[in-house]
């Protein structure tokens, strides 16, 4: 990881000119993110009275023209995305985005892909906001160039394009057997599917799963993951912490909402390989970050192990697992991209040494970055009364009585316990293992007002989610309950007349349970 060598943000090769477009551009991306979240906060108000907003783009009504849906859980995944764009960009103007080319532009085209995935309403636009996000992060993650980064940058690249192949291939199964990709028409056909058909859609939901678990980097796809996010610049990778969430929200939104419980004989096709799936990413991220050499790579481990506990809570597929999952999702995010902007702090404070985990000398503010350290290690294991507590309890709590208690509670109770072990191991490490400078200078940046403000953001929001839980999770209990009602969104998409199908009745506050449905009624 690169270490921000210029606090000021000027550029040392510009003169007065350059230095004033420089600050122009950070005043209106800076502007353009908040108005941003101002707006993401205004979609949560109008989503939180429960009535769904559709956006006929063109005029052509679905599922003829493309059409934007905001629900509960979209409008919570755009403000997750923001509340994490926004500290995230100011900490970039403290030096990183004069790094390379056309960074603020490429932040911009980032969040639009964020957004734009979170809003659509239909599968195709899903694969093609897919596309513009990772676009923009092939750029965003060699930024600042570097050999390493550009050589995870290629894996990167690769593995994605392989990725959005196969998303094609899988998108084409669906079309092959409902004549439609929009979400909602997909929903009222393929719980009509019987026989061949029945067997390809649940073929296709299988492809599907693969393409977003490479998004969420979900086992065995999540490989990628922890040198890319670590080998990215600080504020990139705290960007990018969202991106996983675009995997967990596909994986939401098309097993839960397209092939949930009224879809017939493809109904929750990957119900028998979620849940193991998701504890083993777990158990192996937390593992990973145990092992981990670096900072960097211990809280891209963690970012894996993360999405492991939040697919468990998808996974087990009843509506209070999922609200757990939603609110645990909201946490984990916004920690993780903390832990990335603290650890470039600490990194550029350490010499040589950086953030590899090895002797170095004493950073600078050891008893301010050390606070800092605490409370995001507490946060990101769960430790109370953080919110990471919180939504860890939430998940057990919703786990209790079904059938997977036993499995869930063990792997979501030893992660929380090796990962304080591997946070612990790292504040050690870095604090107390000191070698005496040599001469060497310690680096600045640590120092800078700015940076150390876009750290304290997050942590005020980690707060306020704790404090804050009660009225949070009753919306996430809206949200599971409202993304189940699958005639609901049926009827707003598509219009009354087509809001059931013979398989489809509205929710009746109890489905989808129980959590795992009989072999027996499975074709």
């Amino acid at each position: 990881m690169l270490l921000v060598g210029d606090p000021s943000g000027v550029s040392a090769q510009g003169g007065a000119h350059d230095d004033t477009r420089l600050r122009w551009r950070r005043r209106l991306a800076m502007g353009s993110v908040l108005l941003g979240a101002f707006m993401a906060a205004s979609l949560v108000w109008h989503a939180s009275k429960g009535e769904l907003l559709v956006y006929q783009m063109g005029e052509w009504p679905a599922p003829f023209g493309i059409v934007l849906v905001l629900d509960r859980l979209s409008a919570l995944m755009v403000l997750l995305t923001y509340a994490v764009a926004v500290p995230a960009m100011w900490y970039a103007t403290g030096g990183w985005d004069c790094r390379g080319r056309h960074f603020h532009a490429l932040f911009q085209f980032q969040l639009m892909g964020l957004c734009g995935a979170f809003l659509t309403g239909d599968m195709f636009n899903l694969f093609v906001f897919f596309e513009v996000l990772l676009i923009a992060s092939y750029v965003l993650l060699v930024h600042g160039q570097g050999k390493e980064r550009f050589r995870m940058g290629v894996h990167y690249v690769v593995l994605n394009l392989a990725a959005s192949g196969l998303f094609l291939i899988g998108l084409g199964m669906v079309y092959a057997v409902t004549g439609t990709l929009n979400m909602a028409d997909v929903v009222f056909r393929v719980g009509q599917l019987t026989g061949d058909a029945a067997f390809l859609a649940r073929a296709a939901a299988l492809v599907l799963l693969v393409v977003f678990g490479l998004k969420a980097a979900l086992v065995p796809l999540y490989f990628w993951l922890p040198a890319t996010y670590a080998s990215a610049s600080a504020p990139v990778a705290a960007l990018f912490a969202i991106m996983t969430k675009v995997g967990v929200y596909s994986i939401i939104r098309v097993h839960w909402g397209v092939f949930g419980v009224e879809a017939g004989e493809a109904a929750l096709a990957v119900q028998d390989w979620l849940l193991p799936l998701a504890l083993t990413t777990s158990v192996l991220g937390v593992l990973g970050a145990l092992a981990a050499h670096s900072m960097a790579r211990l809280v891209a481990y963690l970012t894996v192990s993360s999405v492991g506990t939040i697919l468990a809570g998808v996974g087990l597929f009843t509506t209070g697992t999922l609200s757990a999952a939603l609110y645990y999702t909201l946490h984990s995010t916004v920690v993780i991209a903390g832990l990335f902007l603290l650890v470039e702090l600490m990194a550029s404070q350490r010499g040589e040494a950086q953030d590899r985990l090895r002797p170095a000398v004493a950073v600078r503010e050891p008893l301010l970055l050390g606070l800092m350290m605490i409370f995001g290690a507490a946060s990101a294991a769960g430790l109370p009364p953080l919110p990471g507590f919180l939504g860890k309890l939430m998940v057990l709590e919703s786990a209790s009585g079904l059938p997977a208690q036993a499995w869930v509670w063990t792997v979501v109770l030893l992660v929380g316990f090796f990962s304080i072990v591997g946070l612990a191991r790292a504040g050690v490490v870095v604090f107390w293992h000191v070698q005496p400078a040599q001469g060497e200078s310690n680096g600045a940046s640590g120092s800078s007002l700015k940076l150390l403000s876009a750290v304290w953001v997050i942590m005020l929001m980690t707060v306020a989610m704790a404090v804050l839980a009660s009225p949070i999770k009753r919306y996430t209990d809206a949200a599971a309950a409202q993304l189940a009602d699958q005639a609901l969104y049926v009827r707003a998409v598509l219009g009354p007349d087509r809001a059931t199908t013979p398989t489809m009745r509205p929710y009746d506050g109890t489905r989808p349970e129980p959590a795992v449905k009989s072999t027996e009624d499975r074709p």
